[in-house]
C-alpha cells in the first residue's frame, strides 16, 4: 500500500500539497486525510440512504476507537462488507475502502501522541457527519437551511482539519510554541474557508446528488464574503507559522493550498459556479509560492500577483 498513490487517486489539491511536508509531519497528515477521506465517502455515499449511511459512519468511529492490535484484522472485515454494495462510484474512493486495513495500520508508525490526535479528531469528525446525514431525507437529501448550518457543517468537514494540523504542526515542529495562541485562534478558519470554497465550486453538482449546502434566501455575495474572511484569516495563520519559524515544508504546504483557494474563489466570483483552475495554473501559483519563499519576505498568499482570463 502507497499512501501517495492513495493521496493522488482520492485528491486534487491534497496529493500535491501533502508531499511538500517534512516528514514525520508528511506520514501524519497523508494517514489523517485519507482516514477523514474515508468518513467524507460514507457521508455523501450516493448509492447509499440515509440508514446506511448512518451505520458505516458509526461503524467507522468505533473501528478507530479500538484497541490498535484489534484494528486493522477488523478493519478488513469492515471494509470488505461496505464494498459487498459500494458507497459511490468515484475508483480512488473505492480503493482507499479497500486499503483502510494497511492505512489504519499506519497509525502504529506516528508517535504515540499524534497517534491518537489523528484518531480523536477523526472520530469527531465522523460523529459531526452522522449528525448531518441524521437531519438528511430517508433518500440522503440535503437542505442547509441557514448561515449558521452552513458555518456549523464547514466546522465539522474542515475546521476539525484544522485544528488536528495545528496540533500536529505544534507537537513536530516545537519551535511553534512561541505562536500557539495566535495559530489555536486561527486554526478553524484554515480548513472552513477552503471548505466553503469548495462548496461554492460544487454546487451544482452537490444539488444534483441531493446535497444543498447554501441556503437559497442568501444573497449569493455574503458567501463570498464569508469565504474571503476566512480566506483572510487563514492567511494570518500562514504568516503565524513563518513567525514562529515553521519549516518550510509547512509554509509550502498551507501557502500552495491557500494561494489555489484565493485563486479559485477570484474564478468563481467572475464565472460562477463549476469554474475551476487548471493544472497549468496550478502550477503558476506554486511557483508563486516558491518565489515568496526563496525572497525569504513576509508570505501573503492572497490575490496572486497575475489575473485569470
Amino acid at each position: 500500500m502507497d499512501l501517495d498513490d492513495l493521496l493522488s487517486k482520492t485528491s486534487r489539491t491534497f496529493a500535491l500539497a501533502i508531499p511538500l511536508l517534512p516528514e514525520p509531519t508528511r506520514r501524519a497528515v497523508s494517514v489523517a486525510y485519507l482516514l477523514f477521506r474515508v468518513a467524507d465517502t460514507f457521508e455523501d455515499a450516493t448509492t447509499w440512504p440515509r440508514e446506511e449511511r448512518l451505520d458505516a459512519l458509526e461503524s467507522f468511529a468505533e473501528l478507530l476507537e479500538l484497541p490498535a492490535k484489534e484494528r486493522v484484522s477488523e478493519a478488513a472485515q469492515r471494509s470488505a462488507q461496505w464494498l459487498e454494495r459500494p458507497p459511490v462510484e468515484h475508483q480512488g474512493y473505492l480503493e482507499l475502502l479497500k486499503e483502510l486495513g494497511p492505512v489504519i495500520a499506519q497509525l502504529d508508525t506516528l508517535s504515540p501522541t499524534v497517534s491518537a490526535a489523528v484518531v480523536r479528531h477523526a472520530v469527531r469528525t465522523a460523529e459531526g457527519m452522522a449528525s448531518v446525514v441524521a437531519r438528511a431525507d430517508e433518500r440522503g437529501n440535503l437542505r442547509v437551511g441557514s448561515v449558521r448550518e452552513l458555518k456549523d457543517y464547514c466546522y465539522i468537514v474542515a475546521g476539525i482539519v484544522g485544528e488536528l494540523l495545528t496540533e500536529v504542526f505544534l507537537h513536530d515542529a516545537p519551535a511553534l510554541a512561541q505562536e500557539q495562541a495566535e495559530l489555536t485562534r486561527l486554526r478553524c478558519a484554515f480548513g472552513e474557508g477552503l471548505q466553503l470554497v469548495n462548496i461554492l465550486k460544487d454546487a451544482g453538482d452537490d444539488a444534483k446528488d441531493g446535497r444543498v449546502y447554501l441556503p437559497d434566501s442568501v444573497p449569493r455575495a455574503e458567501f463570498f464574503a464569508l469565504a474571503r474572511a476566512d480566506l483572510e484569516d487563514a492567511n494570518r495563520y500562514v504568516q503565524a507559522l513563518q513567525r514562529g519559524g515553521a519549516p518550510r515544508g509547512y509554509l509550502a504546504f498551507t501557502g500552495l493550498s491557500l494561494v489555489l483557494a484565493f485563486a479559485a474563489l477570484d474564478r468563481l466570483e467572475a464565472k460562477g459556479a463549476g469554474t475551476k483552475v487548471s493544472r497549468q495554473e496550478v502550477m503558476t501559483l506554486f511557483q508563486s509560492v516558491e518565489q515568496q519563499l526563496e525572497s525569504g519576505a513576509a508570505l501573503d498568499l492572497r490575490r496572486p500577483s497575475h489575473s485569470f482570463s
